[in-house]
């Protein structure tokens, strides 16, 4: 992935949607780490999340041209028009993130919200020790983990069809100007 890996480029990723990117990575990640044993600190890792998902919710709406939830969202048919591209190899390379990619943020968002909220739930008066709120959450967290297998192999896929290292544009938030027949 040569010249695409430079910082060199047009700035897409604001500081703000990449710290919180990859807090969010870490709080999830040690989030896992700690659902045995972890106790308070597992608890404050969740708070820690949803504080996070609540300010990329805002920065959704108020935020930098490509962090707003407006430029990215497409409407169903749309993404549904790009995935059909994609299976026949020959989708668009979006500047900032494609139909599908927007679609996986809003569920990745959605679905940390849940982990978060149900196991926020398990520590109230209600529904302390309640085995079927801690299945609730328990599943909510596995359901989580497939999304974000999914979203990496996303990111690899397009990465390599595009010859464009996503990683390292969600790291510097670059990535290469648009050329013709990209959508900005």
């Amino acid at each position: 992935m040569a010249a695409a890996d430079t910082h060199a480029g047009a700035q897409v990723w604001d500081p703000l949607v990449r710290i919180g990117h990859w807090a969010l990575v870490l709080s999830i990640a040690l989030a896992w780490l700690t659902r045995s044993g972890g106790g308070v600190w597992h608890e404050w890792i969740g708070y820690a999340s949803l504080a996070l998902i609540v300010f990329r919710i805002a920065w959704g709406w108020t935020g930098s041209c490509y962090a707003r939830f407006a430029q990215f969202v497409r409407s169903p048919a749309a993404t549904l028009r790009y995935a059909l591209l994609v299976i026949a190899h020959r989708e668009p390379r979006y500047l900032g993130h494609n139909p599908l990619g927007g679609w996986m943020v809003l569920a990745l968002l959605v679905n940390v919200a849940l982990v978060g909220i149900s196991g926020w739930l398990f520590t109230t008066d209600a529904w302390w020790g309640d085995e079927r709120m801690e299945n609730i959450h328990n599943a909510f967290a596995i359901s989580l983990l497939a999304l974000v297998a999914i979203h990496v192999t996303g990111v690899v896929v397009i990465s390599l069809r595009h010859r464009e290292n996503l990683v390292a544009a969600m790291l510097h938030g670059r990535k290469r100007p648009p050329a013709e027949g990209d959508i900005t």
